[in-house]
């Protein structure tokens, strides 16, 4: 089967008029060709995108973990279509996270698996592309695994979405400093924005176990986004980033690249209050749009809150296993879980419809991504507050 022929878009990063984007069609009409290609911004093509940005993407979600200037990171990426087929997919180990001397504990079958919609290792989309970059930086006491239905989401609709566990601020890391585990050592220094400065480095021209991005990641089109303290780290990034999306933290300050930032907050977080993400949005310089999710905690942003719910949630997961989790933790690890509270998929479809639009507007020129956004609020009714400044 032949491919349709790669159109290209005369389109400025960031631009957003109805000629930005068109579809492509084949040069002999009724000729056996592939998937009809969209047009992105200037040399970038892809499949067809849903118009419900909150709708999975058409590329099946290749996974691969990776070493990164040291840093153990996950690559989630648009795969060749039809690559998956017959193939298990992805299930993420929660007791890696844990200190060494506890994870013994935790046996396979009682084990609160993390699946994701994610096959590992399959080949990446060629034929497409390049793809810009999302890195998400993830929150205190928490990995790189932390929000995967966003990361799949993203990487669904044509993202190479990229989240390293950071040294001193995991999981792993704060359990160990805190129970007086010794398998860890003593943290090393939490420097969040310094370990997405080496991940940039590193993608600038990837090899090794990232080679097979080589040519088909577009640095130039980046968007950082993370979760409360991984939100916060988000802030400076505007010198290389064109999208900045810090959810349960605050704002960002402006940068040379930054296009629009999308500031993300829960109407009844206990950890960041919603004053502290308000004030935030205010500082940021516009482009911005503010959205804050109703009846949601802290969590709302990650799905740690699944992790292990039927068995009382993770916290009561690891304490069974003998893990003496502080409180301090435990209060961090439920924010947002109560069973009156917004029910984790209710909040990951506003989620991902958002952040998606957010990204596809500036990254892709999409010319329907603002109307879209400007109706957040009439659109979800778990949706509390919306604001923009264009």
């Amino acid at each position: 089967m032949r491919t349709a022929p790669l159109l290209l878009a005369a389109c400025l990063l960031g631009c957003s008029s109805s000629d930005d984007v068109a579809p492509a069609s084949s040069a002999d009409a009724g000729a056996d060709v592939g998937p009809t290609v969209q047009v992105g911004c200037t040399g970038t093509s892809l499949l067809p995108l849903p118009a419900d940005f909150g709708a999975d993407g058409p590329w099946p979600v290749g996974a691969r973990t990776v070493t990164l200037d040291g840093l153990t990171t996950e690559i989630w990426y648009p795969a060749a279509v039809g690559s998956d087929a017959g193939k298990s997919r992805a299930r993420y180990d929660i007791r890696k996270h844990l200190p060494d001397a506890y994870q013994a504990n935790i046996t396979d079958a009682n084990n609160p698996w993390i699946d994701c919609a994610c096959t590992r290792d399959l080949p990446l989309d060629e034929a497409h592309g390049p793809y810009p970059m999302v890195v998400f930086i993830h929150g205190t006491a928490a990995f790189r695994e932390q929000s995967l239905p966003q990361m799949t989401h993203w990487a669904s609709r044509g993202f190479i979405v990229v989240a390293a566990d950071h040294p001193g601020i995991q999981l792993h890391d704060l359990l160990s400093l805190l129970i007086g585990a010794t398998d860890g050592g003593t943290p090393p220094k939490v420097d969040q924005a310094g370990d997405v400065r080496k991940l940039l480095a590193a993608l600038a021209a990837p090899a090794g176990d990232a080679a097979f991005l080589a040519g088909h990641l577009d640095a130039a089109r980046l968007a950082v986004s993370g979760h409360s303290a991984g939100g916060g780290a988000t802030s400076d990034f505007g010198d290389v980033a064109t999208v900045l999306m810090p959810m349960a933290a605050g704002g960002v300050t402006a940068g040379a690249k930054l296009v629009s930032t999308l500031v993300l907050g829960a109407a009844s977080d206990g950890i960041v209050p919603p004053k502290s993400t308000h004030d935030g949005y205010a500082s940021s310089p516009a482009k911005k749009r503010l959205v804050t999710l109703a009846n949601a905690g802290h969590l709302a942003f990650s799905n740690i809150c699944t992790i292990g719910a039927a068995e009382g949630g993770i916290v009561a997961v690891a304490q069974r296993a003998g893990v003496p989790v502080p409180s301090s933790l435990s209060s961090l690890a439920s924010d947002g879980c109560g069973a009156t509270q917004l029910a984790p998929a209710d909040g990951w479809a506003v989620i991902d419809a958002v952040t998606s639009a957010a990204l596809e507007e500036t990254l892709f020129c999409s010319p329907t991504a603002a109307a879209e956004l400007a109706k957040t609020k009439s659109r979800f009714a778990d949706v509390a507050e919306y604001a923009e400044e264009l």
